[in-house]
């Protein structure tokens, strides 16, 4: 089929335009265009390239777009995370995780040691030079997949103690780092009820015990977790005749899944887009250390296949049933399918740049990216009929719109345009041009 046009793609590329000035705005459209129509190794220098501007216009200045320009990501976020928010009504739905960008290279700023998760297993853990970064995503039901779609609006850098020390500057943790994004995103939306999910790495008491008001909490804990109980009448000590105040200690979650008094009970979910059987049990409870005193909806679920025999649940609004918290949690796997695009499909992980402002901003402006094309897919409403999808005789279970489909179609939309002009589009388009915003990461 014929690609849609590039007018298609230019006004939600023109709801970012207050965030630049109008040369930043120009150079962010061209590496827009040249970033997205890259096959292979990604870089600034092959985006001009692709873009055909490379000869035209000299490189340093879109390496100082990165490095230098005055703009401001969390900005950027911000307005996505508000066109998202029009787009999905009810409560916000976040997923919270973290994900490695292997690099080397001398005199790389935030670079550090860290346990690579993918190529790690119980029993050997694998070490790899690189970038850690805390992601916070929105997950979005979107009209041409069965799953929710992790689109990425905030994220920031985690850098190791020794790389802090060295410059001087505060260590903050990877718990840390999440507080302060889901912190950010419920100042910017103060009325707006969310629901924030994420694994056992971020289920502690930074996180737990500073959630903004409105925000629920859905997240996995040990199987060998203090649970307890509030006292529901008041007693004395029968040794000291004291007023006993503190809680009620319970078997933990492994104990409990032992136990034949407590039956287990069945149900069928709709889970990772496939119907279900689960055996659980469920109660609640307060997870005193991470928590606090506050009541949680815990379920205990029995694993069938792996190797752990049961995994927990919890949800810190304790009115949720235990098909909300499953199905809830399952929802996170689209985060991990979002890592894998972002590396795979989107060169996340091929940056190279080296100033600490370059780092800040190309990875997290990649993930931009990939929120943008997934928002122009969602309103261009093509089905898959429509978006001339290559044809393989031996793949026919394949019935919904991947990330790669979308790619590949708006590279063939921003192939059809001249890039070495972007301020004519701009001015075909008859916008006003922005004011400049501060410098910031």
């Amino acid at each position: 089929m014929t690609a849609p046009s590039i007018n298609t793609l230019l006004p939600l590329l023109l709801l970012l335009r207050p965030v630049f000035t109008q040369p930043s705005f120009c150079r962010f459209l061209t590496l827009f265009a040249g970033w997205v129509s890259t096959r292979g190794v990604h870089a600034v220098t092959e985006s001009l390239v692709n873009a055909g501007v490379s000869g035209v216009h000299h490189h340093a200045a879109f390496h100082r777009f990165f490095s230098r320009a005055r703009w401001s990501l969390d900005q950027v976020g911000r307005l996505l995370l508000l066109r998202l928010v029009a787009l999905t009504p009810g409560p916000l739905l976040l997923a919270l995780d973290d994900t490695l960008s292997t690099h080397k290279g001398p005199k790389v700023f935030g670079l550090g040691v860290h346990l690579d998760p993918v190529r790690s297993t119980r029993r050997r853990g694998v070490l790899a030079f690189g970038h850690v970064w805390v992601v916070l995503t929105v997950l979005v039901p979107v009209p041409f997949s069965a799953r929710l779609w992790a689109l990425p609006v905030l994220m920031r850098l985690y850098r190791t103690q020794a790389d802090c020390q060295k410059s001087g500057d505060n260590h903050l943790t990877k718990t840390q780092l999440a507080r302060l994004l889901v912190e950010q995103v419920s100042r910017w939306l103060p009325d707006k009820p969310m629901e924030l999910v994420a694994d056992s790495a971020y289920a502690c008491r930074e996180v737990l015990r500073h959630l903004p008001q409105g925000v629920v909490f859905v997240g996995a804990m040990r199987a060998d977790a203090s649970l307890h109980r509030p006292r529901m009448r008041k007693c004395r000590s029968p040794v000291t005749g004291r007023p006993l105040t503190k809680d009620i200690p319970l078997p933990k979650p492994e104990k409990l899944a032992r136990d034949k008094k407590l039956p287990w009970l069945s149900m069928t979910l709709t889970l990772y887009g496939k119907p279900t059987q689960v055996q659980y049990k469920e109660l609640v409870a307060r997870w005193s250390r991470p928590s606090g005193k506050t009541l949680l909806k815990i379920v205990i679920v029995k694993e069938l296949r792996g190797e752990l025999p049961l995994r927990v649940f919890f949800c810190t609004d304790a009115s949720r049933t235990a098909r909300q918290v499953i199905e809830c949690y399952a929802r996170c796997w689209g985060i991990e399918v979002l890592f894998r695009d972002l590396k795979q499909l989107l060169g996340f992980s091929s940056s190279r740049a080296r100033s600490p402002l370059a780092v800040l901003r190309t990875a997290p402006w990649v993930a931009m990216c990939y929120t943008l094309l997934v928002l122009w897919h969602m309103e261009v409403g093509l089905d898959t009929s429509q978006m001339g999808l290559p044809i393989r005789p031996w793949y026919r279970t394949k019935h919904t719109v991947s990330f790669a489909d979308i790619l590949r179609l708006a590279q063939r939309t921003l192939a059809s345009t001249d890039w070495v002009n972007p301020h004519l589009l701009l001015a075909s388009l008859n916008e006003p041009t922005s004011r400049p915003q501060p410098k910031s990461a």
